[in-house]
């Protein structure tokens, strides 16, 4: 009934990707906040960042071009791959910068220490 009216009823399986998706893409935003936020703020400048070859592009091109870049770039290899359909990758990866990017920026932020 759908497809008659120009209409395409999306299945469980692209319905998913959508959301690892959109879930990713809100990740990445989060965590190019919460690092842009924590390296201005905590004093500690770049050395706040814990990916090496951020830090050091931080120091060498400044905070939010090092993080515009980064995460740009991260949005668009996600967005690749929920081309390709591989959706399952892109919760999982999701669910890494959770883990691994975010809680923690939500806890030095919120605790005001790094350690």
């Amino acid at each position: 009934m759908l497809q008659s009216r120009g209409l395409v009823a999306l299945g469980a399986g692209q319905r998913f990707g959508d959301v690892a998706i959109l879930a990713f893409l809100v990740a990445q935003a989060l965590d190019g906040i919460l690092t842009y936020l924590g390296v201005l703020t905590l004093g500690h400048g770049p050395m706040a960042e814990g990916n090496p070859l951020l830090a050091h592009l931080m120091g060498t091109i400044g905070v939010g071009t090092t993080l515009a870049i980064a995460k740009g770039l991260a949005a668009g290899c996600g967005a690749l791959l929920h081309l390709v359909a591989v959706h399952r990758l892109v919760a999982g990866l999701t669910l890494l910068y959770v883990a691994a990017a975010i809680v923690p920026w939500t806890h030095i932020l919120l605790t005001g220490s790094l350690f």
